[in-house]
């Protein structure tokens, strides 16, 4: 077990890592073209950025840690420990990025077994970093964040992820998605899990939902929406939302009105 003390210093340091690699990330795309673009699968796209900053990344991770493992997103370093492992994704918003649509970010958790314990997020364009540790509280840059106060899913706004390579549940989202516009203000979709966590957390956004994920996307994000005083669930209302490819956020008030919408889509 990690002690506060040193907990806080790790969360210190990994705000330095995650803002250095965001600092690569911003350079690469002044002069970033389609060229560079490799493909893992259908729509599932990763560039030299993405790679470059996992290595820089876990080179330094390593060093403030030694004795912890890693689950990453392009693959750098797959060794998982017993007790302590580091979630990366060095560019979560890889398409965004190609395209040159400035919502992009890095995303650092550290779990010890199975719970998340440590989350940056880096928004690279806005120089937003928004960080927790577990029993902390959540911040952006230094400002203390909370949840939305909105009481009902009709005076929300809610994020999602629109599946974009697995289409075998598109019905069902579409159904989920058709529900929630109707009892909302609205839904967006910024491209980043990692970043519509944040915007949970921070009061922006009420609610996000999305399937298909994977556990480097949502692992930092959902400590600091809890933190926030926020919920997080998957969409049975069960917790295994960091590697059960299912997550609802929301600021708790609007939760039960989703998952309910969710539910019945999904059924």
């Amino acid at each position: 077990m990690i002690s506060t003390e040193r907990l806080t210093l790790l969360l210190e340091k990994t705000q330095g890592i995650a803002k250095e690699a965001g600092a690569f990330i911003r350079k690469e795309r002044q002069h970033f073209n389609m060229d560079n673009v490799e493909h893992k699968g259908f729509n599932d796209l990763v560039s030299y950025v993405d790679k470059e900053a996992e290595k820089l990344i876990v080179d330094k991770l390593s060093k403030i840690l030694p004795e912890a493992g890693f689950i990453t997103e392009e693959g750098t370093n797959t060794t998982k420990a017993e007790e302590f492992n580091w979630v990366i994704d060095p560019l979560d918003g890889t398409t965004n990025f190609i395209h040159g649509v400035p919502i992009f970010c890095v995303s650092i958790a550290l779990m010890e077994r199975e719970e998340v314990i440590l989350g940056v997020v880096y928004e690279v364009n806005l120089h937003e970093c928004f960080y927790a540790m577990k029993g902390g509280g959540a911040f952006c840059n230094d400002t203390r964040i909370r949840v939305s106060a909105a009481k009902s899913l009709s005076a929300s706004l809610i994020a999602t992820g629109f599946p974009y390579y697995n289409f075998d549940l598109i019905d069902k989202y579409l159904a989920a998605l058709k529900s929630l516009m109707k009892s909302s203000h609205g839904a967006r979709r910024f491209g980043s899990a990692a970043v519509d966590l944040c915007y949970v957390a921070s009061g922006r956004v009420e609610g996000f939902f999305e399937y298909n994920l994977n556990s480097y996307d949502v692992a930092a994000g959902t400590l600091i929406v809890e933190e926030a005083g926020g919920k997080v669930t998957d969409f049975s209302g069960a917790r295994d939302f960091i590697f059960g490819r299912q997550i609802l956020a929301t600021n708790e008030k609007i939760h039960e009105e989703i998952l309910t919408d969710l539910q019945k889509a999904w059924a």
